[in-house]
């Protein structure tokens, strides 16, 4: 009824048929009114989940905002579940709010504690401050990552099946009406003059990529508490992967660069870096290398080389005395001080 409705207002304003346009018009007001009605009946939602603790490995994450504290986290998961449950492991897909602070403990490969409903194997939600216990088990376990044919969503919003349906019946119900009109109508088309289509446009993709933003404004330096993952995750929204081969960071630049020919090894994920951390490993290069005047300072962030096991973070402070630098690991630790005139 809603094509057969959108196609009678279309069909009557093409052949300037005003019972053809009314009628339509009419029609769908009444459908947007049952609508209205029937969503006000809907039935409050039902008792609260129960959940169960179990462990989850972290596949993939990718922030989708980041203009308040608690940005939202696109997460696909692996499940573990309660040896209670008798359920192998699954993967499912989730959205949650998780903290700038607490957005470096979450990195790909990663183990979290989740909460989940048996009953409901897609309702889960991750428990962002563990128990002691559960959190020893976190960082004690492995978990393998599960295949992608064991992905769980809610049947109830499964667009595939349903939404293939709706269009089909939109479909028949304006082309009823366009066959109804097809005599007037064609005629009334074919007098009119047809503008030319529009040309094509096609795309090429690269295997690297490239790409920088500079932040303007009050409080525009990168030294902002926030500023940096922010200014990452508008980066990251630019660019196919957030798997990226390095990251560059000045006081108002951050630039990123990427090979997708690259192994996973020698790559790292955006959003797995300490941001929050970084601005105090700058005030420490900057008054405890021996740069007494400190005029600019760079941050250069590469993948793991030998045995490392995260992305290396080296902190370049530049001066009248020199050049110092400080490197540190993925998670904030210093590793390395070269000062003034030693070298390196």
């Amino acid at each position: 009824m809603t094509g057969a409705a959108l196609a009678a207002v279309a069909v009557g304003v093409i052949l300037e048929d005003v019972p053809v346009f009314a009628a339509g018009g009419g029609v769908l007001a009444l459908l947007i009114l049952f609508a209205v009605l029937g969503g006000k009946r809907r039935p409050a939602g039902g008792e609260p989940p129960v959940g169960r603790l179990a462990l989850a490995r972290i596949e993939d994450l990718r922030a989708t905002g980041g203009e308040s504290a608690d940005v939202p986290v696109k997460f696909r998961l692996t499940v573990a579940p309660d040896p209670e449950d008798a359920r192998p492991a699954y993967r499912v897909k989730i959205t949650q709010h998780i903290n700038l602070v607490d957005l470096p403990a979450y990195r790909p490969r990663g183990i979290a504690v989740v909460e989940y409903r048996p009953d409901k194997p897609w309702d889960v939600r991750i428990v962002t401050r563990p128990t002691p216990e559960w959190s020893r088990r976190a960082e004690e376990a492995e978990i393998d990552s599960a295949p992608d044919s064991t992905l769980v969503s809610n049947p109830d919003v499964d667009e595939g099946s349903w939404c293939l349906l709706v269009l089909l019946a939109f479909l028949a119900g304006a082309v009823l009406v366009v066959l109804l009109f097809r005599g007037p109508l064609f005629t009334a088309v074919n007098d009119e003059d047809t503008p030319p289509d529009s040309p094509s446009t096609s795309s090429s993709s690269s295997r690297t990529f490239t790409t920088s933003t500079t932040v303007s404004g009050p409080s525009s330096s990168l030294l902002t508490f926030g500023r940096m993952r922010a200014t990452a995750m508008e980066l990251e929204s630019r660019v196919e992967t957030a798997y990226v081969t390095e990251v560059t960071i000045e006081d108002r630049r951050m630039a990123v660069s990427g090979d997708s020919t690259r192994p996973p090894t020698e790559t790292f994920h955006l959003q797995s870096l300490p941001y929050e951390l970084l601005p105090a490993l700058v005030r420490e290069a900057r008054t405890t290398l021996g740069v007494r005047t400190p005029e600019t300072w760079r941050i250069d962030i590469t993948p793991p080389s030998g045995d490392g096991v995260g992305p290396r973070v080296r902190i370049t402070v530049t001066g009248p005395e020199g050049t110092a630098h400080l490197d540190a690991d993925a998670t904030g630790r210093v590793v390395e001080r070269r000062g003034v005139g030693e070298g390196g």
